[in-house]
């Protein structure tokens, strides 16, 4: 009897996900996703990996769409403040207008560099350059970075700005500075030295934060006044970040997609209280936290927080999935990048059963009643790492996933390829402790 109720149970999901399924070849491919969600003010994209071609390109597709047929002006990415507001100078129009997309995004030092710096990215970044340069100034399209890492980036570009415009106020980012200059550029050094004095730079990076605040008020929607503003309240974050991490425990993760959101939210009130954005991240940072087991370790994350904080139909979450391929990835934190395959779907998780059921790329837009046997049912779902290991998937690479809670729709490939980059990795880095870009 429990074979055959398992067996009945397996059939009905099956069912529901055929029932929802719309095949997927091409852009039109996306209407009934695009109709979903072109009125929310946030649409989150996510990835199952940040080493798939696949869910790059389907991802800029989406995006291309909400741009172009609704308006939609800015997009938010799991990459670091600096690098990504070089690449919106120059998307803009308003730098570095003699190099190409290709050589913008050769910038990127910072491991893993492939995420940003690939073949894929650059094509999204030519056409938006070029969308964008056929538009008056104030309709341009911006990209931003989300992220948290860029500590001492972030501090040089607060003390750039503040000698130029405000050089009465420098002595207060010197002393930030100096505070962290013994320790090299490097955040576990850091980290490892607030074990003996907690508080550690805190009171220096937020005295710097509230003298940057004070000089945004003269100066509001400016855009350079944004990226001013960002990079304090990235090295506010960051140092509240690395010295989270001596303690062992899962809290930078929760301190980094505050961090994220908080920048979404900030992005939204620069661009106007009618503008829309779409925001790139990993799967495990987009789908929301209560619907995995996330939740018991008291993890939160970019999806569950914008749901929070804004009204239903505000923000829509997105994932991304695939059966079987090929990814970039790495065996270890800092090596180089290579080339790894990606097995068929684990028996009895999301990816397997939607294989069976589909056997073809689909996009699945779940209705408003989510209580069908697929939609409100637990399954493993794959999250690959920058770090990865296909001979173990099984044992590490599954979240346990109520899917119709965690996502507003899902884009299924059956077969993807690994991402383009644009240059191989250098030297190897010391690990970042718990920052990598999945949390694993």
């Amino acid at each position: 009897m429990t074979v055959r109720r398992a067996a009945d149970s397996g059939a009905a999901a099956a069912a529901e996900v055929r029932s929802l399924a719309r095949p997927l070849s091409d852009d039109a491919g996306l209407d009934t996703l695009v109709d979903r969600v072109h009125g929310a003010r946030f649409v989150c994209v996510g990835e199952a990996s940040h080493g798939t071609s696949d869910y790059y390109r389907w991802r800029a597709r989406l995006t291309r769409r909400l741009v172009e047929e609704h308006g939609f002006s800015w997009v938010g990415v799991e990459g670091d403040w600096p690098d990504c507001w070089r690449i919106n100078r120059w998307v803009k129009g308003d730098a570095d207008q003699d190099l190409d997309a290709v050589a913008v995004l050769g910038r990127f030092e910072r491991w893993p560099t492939w995420m940003w710096a690939n073949r894929e990215v650059a094509d999204f970044l030519t056409w938006l350059h070029a969308y964008n340069l056929a538009r008056p100034r104030p309709l341009r399209v911006g990209f931003y970075g989300l992220d948290v890492y860029s500590l001492w980036d972030s501090l040089w570009e607060i003390m750039g700005w503040l000698e130029s415009n405000a050089p009465e106020s420098l002595p207060t980012a010197l002393r930030a500075w100096q505070c962290f200059v013994p320790f090299g550029e490097d955040p576990h050094r850091y980290a490892r030295s607030t074990r003996l004095v907690p508080a550690g730079c805190e009171s220096d990076v937020v005295r710097l934060l509230v003298e940057v605040r004070s000089r945004a008020r003269e100066r509001a929607g400016d855009e350079e006044m944004l990226d001013v503003v960002q990079n304090a309240e990235v090295a506010t974050n960051a140092e509240h970040y690395y010295r989270t991490m001596v303690r062992g425990d899962r809290q930078p993760w929760n301190v980094r997609d505050h961090h994220m959101v908080d920048t979404v939210e900030r992005l939204a009130r620069h661009a106007g209280p009618s503008s829309q954005g779409v925001v790139w991240a990993h799967n495990t940072h987009v789908g929301d936290a209560r619907a995995t087991d996330m939740a018991r370790e008291g993890l939160v994350n970019v999806g569950q927080l914008l749901r929070e904080r804004h009204r239903a139909g505000e923000v829509a979450l997105v994932g991304l999935a695939s059966h079987r391929g090929t990814v970039v990835a790495a065996g270890a934190w800092g090596a180089a990048e290579s080339n790894l395959p990606v097995p068929d779907g684990h028996p009895g998780s999301l990816e397997a059963l939607l294989h069976e059921s589909l056997g073809s790329p689909a996009v699945i837009v779940f209705p408003d009643d989510r209580a069908g046997p697929w939609l409100s049912g637990w399954q493993g779902h794959r999250a690959i790492g920058v770090v990865y290991h296909p001979e173990r998937e099984a044992l590490g690479n599954y979240v346990p996933t109520r899917i119709g809670a965690r996502y507003d729709a899902l884009i299924w490939l059956e077969r993807t390829t690994a991402l383009h980059p644009l240059h191989h990795e250098g030297r190897p880095t010391e690990p970042e402790l718990e920052t990598e870009p999945t949390g694993f």
